[in-house]
C-alpha cells in the first residue's frame, strides 16, 4: 500500500504544478495543513479543511514574484510520505530572492491525504517519520 501512497502524493505535486491550486481531489473534506513544525514560522500554525490548505497556498504563492516549487525526492515512510521540495522565487515585499529546500510529511488513509507537516529541512521530517 504505501508505494500507492507515494504515487497519491507525486500526483498531488504534478497536479498542483499543473494548476497552481491545492490537489483537493486527493485529500479528504477535513484535511489538515500544519505549519507548527517549521521552527520559527510566525504566522497561522494550523490552516483546516481542504480550504484552509488552499487559503494558505494562495497567501503564501502571491507574496512571491516568479516563484515555482520543485519536487526533488519523495520517502515512503508506510503511511506517511516525506516529501523534498525546493522553491525558488522574489519576494514581492522585499524583491529578496529565495532559493531554499524544506520538507513536507503527508499523510495517507484510505488513499487519501488527510495531513501535511511542514519541516524546515528534510533531516527533522525523515527523523519525524523514522526514517534518517
Amino acid at each position: 500500500m504505501s508505494s500507492a501512497n507515494v504515487q497519491l502524493v507525486r500526483e498531488g505535486y504534478e497536479s498542483f504544478d499543473a494548476t497552481g491550486r491545492f490537489a483537493a481531489q486527493f485529500a479528504v473534506a477535513d484535511f489538515t495543513w500544519d505549519m507548527s513544525k517549521f521552527s520559527g514560522w510566525p504566522e497561522q500554525q494550523v490552516y483546516e479543511g481542504v480550504d484552509g490548505a488552499e487559503r494558505f497556498l494562495r497567501e503564501w504563492i502571491a507574496a512571491w514574484e516568479d516563484w515555482r516549487l520543485e519536487l526533488e525526492s519523495l520517502h515512503d515512510a508506510g503511511e506517511k510520505v516525506v516529501a523534498v521540495v525546493r522553491q525558488q522565487g522574489r519576494s514581492r515585499a522585499t524583491g529578496m530572492r529565495v532559493d531554499m529546500s524544506f520538507a513536507q510529511v503527508w499523510t495517507i488513509e484510505g488513499g487519501k491525504m488527510t495531513r501535511m507537516e511542514m519541516y524546515a529541512n528534510a533531516g527533522e521530517a525523515l527523523r519525524a517519520v523514522g526514517l534518517s
